[in-house]
């Protein structure tokens, strides 16, 4: 297979481009030439070879989850500015407007 002038003028119709006589021609040169190479990847044997996700292998950079004690509620409740028995207060938000 290869490519001609028409079809790099397809493409460009599609892609909404232009070009000049001479970048067709140097176009249709440069995408002959990455078929040519895709047909030599072609005849390589990868039988053996097993299908990959990703080109390198990824590895998860996280460590693992430990369940640890939390905060005692009087702990967190020391250095709050207002609270009341178990909880943080807060000013109301919602309503009255």
């Amino acid at each position: 297979m290869s490519v001609t002038i028409q079809d790099v003028e397809h493409i460009a119709e599609l892609a909404r481009l232009e070009f000049t006589e001479e970048e067709k021609g140097k176009l249709t040169a440069q995408l002959n030439s990455i078929l040519a190479y895709m047909e030599q990847l072609n005849k390589l044997d990868t039988s053996a070879i097993e299908p990959l996700s990703h080109v390198i292998e990824l590895s998860n950079v996280f460590r693992e989850d430990v369940m640890k004690p939390g905060l005692a509620t009087e702990d967190a409740l020391k250095n709050a500015p207002a609270k009341t028995e178990q909880f943080f207060k807060v000013p109301k938000v919602i309503g009255d407007r």
